[in-house]
C-alpha cells in the first residue's frame, strides 16, 4: 500500500484524519464527512506518480495550520452539500488568524489571514474568548456581517497551540422564532378581542339590562357577530395550518379553473349586500384546467373575490378573468376601490397585517386572507402579484400550472 499512494498521498490522508476531528468537534453531519473522507482518498489515490525529494519529506505532522493544502479541507467544512460556501471556519494561533475558509473570508474580508481575531470578528461577547487559549461556545453574536445578521460562534483546540473557531448562522432561526412569536401573540390579541366583547355583553344581559326586550335583541346580535367573527378567525388558523403541512406536496390533480370561478360566482352572486350581483367574469367557455387542489383553489377564489367585493367601491365592478399563457393560466382579480399605498404592498401577504385594522375588522376580515392566498400559490408553484394604485383600485393575479395536454385525468 505504501508504494501505491505517494508520501503527497499520505499527507492527504493526514489531513483528512484532522478534517474529520475537526467536523466531529464542531457538530458537522456524516454526509459532509463522507464527502470530505472521499475526496481525501481520491486525491491520496491520484498522489502516486511523480515523487519528487521535496515531496518525500512532505509528512502530515509537517503540515502548518496555514499551508495552501488546509485550505480545501476548511473550505469542506459547515456542510458545503446545503451551502456552496459552507460556514465560516479559522485557525488560530494564539489570537492571530493563520487561516480561514472561504466562507470566513467572505463573511470577515479577505484579508483577515494574519490578522488578531479580536479585529477580525468585532464583538464584546467574543473579544476575550478569542484571547484565551480555552475552547468555549456556543457564544451568541448578534450583528456580525450585518445588523440582521445572527451567528453562533464555538472553539475548540485542535492542538499545537492551535484552535478552530466555529461560526453557524443563525440568522433563519431566529426569522423563525421571531414569525412564530408574532403570531402566537396576534393570534391571542386577535381572539381576546371578540371574546372580552362577548364576555362583557353576556354580563350585561345576566343583570337587569336582559329585561328590555329592544337591549336584549341588540346584545345578543353583537355577541352573536362577536361569535362568528371568532368562529372565522379559528377556521382561518385552522386552514392556514392545513395549507402549510401540506406545502412540499405539489398538488397533482387537474382541475376546471373557469368551472371553479363560475360556482364561486354563483356562491357569492347574493353576499356583501348584494356587492356579488357587481362581478363580471371574463374568460372563455369550456373547460380551463389547471393542476391543483379543488378545496383550496376554492378558497383562494372565496378570498380574493371577497376582498375586491369588500374594498371596491359599492356598484363599481369586480372584474374576475382567466387567459392562457403557454403552459401556465393567469387569474385576474380587480376592484375599483380606494386603493392601497406602495409601501404597504410588500407585507400584504403577512399574517394579520391590515392597511387600515378598524375598517378590515368593520368588514369582517381576519387579517389572514391574503396569507392563505400566498400559501396556496406556493403550494400550487404558482405566483402571486399584488398591483394597486392609490384612488384607482387593486389588482391581483394568480398564475397557475396547467397539465400537460395528453395528462389523462378527469377533470374535478
Amino acid at each position: 500500500m505504501s508504494q501505491i499512494i505517494s508520501p503527497r498521498g499520505w499527507a492527504a490522508l493526514g489531513i483528512v484524519a484532522a478534517t474529520a476531528a475537526i467536523m466531529a468537534v464542531i457538530g458537522v453531519g456524516p454526509d459532509a464527512v463522507i464527502i470530505s473522507v472521499a475526496g481525501a482518498i481520491a486525491a491520496a489515490l491520484t498522489g502516486a506518480g511523480g515523487r519528487s525529494s521535496d515531496e518525500d519529506r512532505l509528512a502530515p505532522s509537517a503540515l502548518p495550520a496555514n499551508s495552501p493544502m488546509m485550505e480545501p479541507v476548511l473550505d469542506a467544512l459547515g456542510e458545503p452539500v446545503l451551502d456552496a460556501l459552507g460556514e465560516p471556519v479559522l485557525i488560530l494561533l494564539g489570537s492571530r488568524i493563520v487561516s480561514a475558509n472561504r466562507a470566513a473570508r467572505a463573511l470577515l474580508g479577505s484579508h483577515v489571514v494574519g490578522e488578531d481575531a479580536r479585529t477580525a470578528i468585532r464583538h464584546p461577547a467574543a473579544s476575550g474568548l478569542l484571547a484565551s487559549e480555552e475552547s468555549a461556545g456556543p457564544v451568541a453574536l448578534t450583528g456580525l456581517g450585518s445588523v440582521a445578521q445572527r451567528w453562533e460562534m464555538q472553539i475548540a483546540p485542535i492542538g499545537d497551540g492551535r484552535r478552530l473557531v466555529h461560526l453557524t448562522d443563525r440568522s433563519g432561526s431566529h426569522a423563525a422564532e421571531r414569525m412564530r412569536v408574532d403570531f402566537v401573540a396576534n393570534a391571542s390579541h386577535e381572539l381576546r378581542t371578540p371574546l372580552a366583547s362577548i364576555l362583557g355583553y353576556v354580563e350585561t344581559l345576566s343583570d337587569a339590562a336582559g329585561d328590555d326586550p329592544v337591549v336584549r335583541a341588540r346584545f345578543l346580535k353583537i355577541v352573536f357577530d362577536e361569535a362568528r367573527r371568532m368562529q372565522r378567525l379559528v377556521d382561518d388558523l385552522m386552514s392556514l395550518s392545513r395549507i402549510e403541512a401540506e406545502k412540499f406536496r405539489a398538488p397533482s390533480n387537474i382541475v376546471d379553473l373557469g368551472t371553479l370561478v363560475d360556482d364561486t360566482h354563483a356562491e357569492l352572486a347574493e353576499a356583501h349586500d348584494g356587492r356579488g350581483r357587481d362581478i363580471i367574469l371574463e374568460h372563455e367557455s369550456g373547460s380551463i384546467p389547471v393542476l391543483g387542489d379543488r378545496t383550496q383553489l376554492s378558497q383562494l377564489l372565496h378570498n380574493l373575490i371577497g376582498n375586491a367585493m369588500k374594498y371596491g367601491h359599492p356598484g363599481t365592478p369586480v372584474r374576475v378573468s382567466i387567459s392562457r399563457d403557454g403552459d401556465a393560466v393567469r387569474l385576474i382579480v380587480a376592484d375599483q376601490g380606494d386603493g392601497i399605498s406602495p409601501e404597504h404592498l410588500p407585507r400584504l401577504t403577512e399574517r394579520f397585517y391590515r392597511v387600515d385594522p378598524g375598517r378590515s375588522r368593520s368588514v369582517g376580515g381576519t387579517g389572514l386572507g391574503l396569507a392563505i392566498v400566498k400559501h396556496i400559490v406556493e403550494r400550487h408553484r404558482g405566483r402571486l402579484d399584488i398591483a394597486s394604485r392609490v384612488g384607482e383600485g387593486t389588482r391581483v393575479t394568480v398564475t397557475l400550472r396547467a397539465p400537460a395536454i395528453n395528462a389523462g385525468q378527469p377533470l374535478s
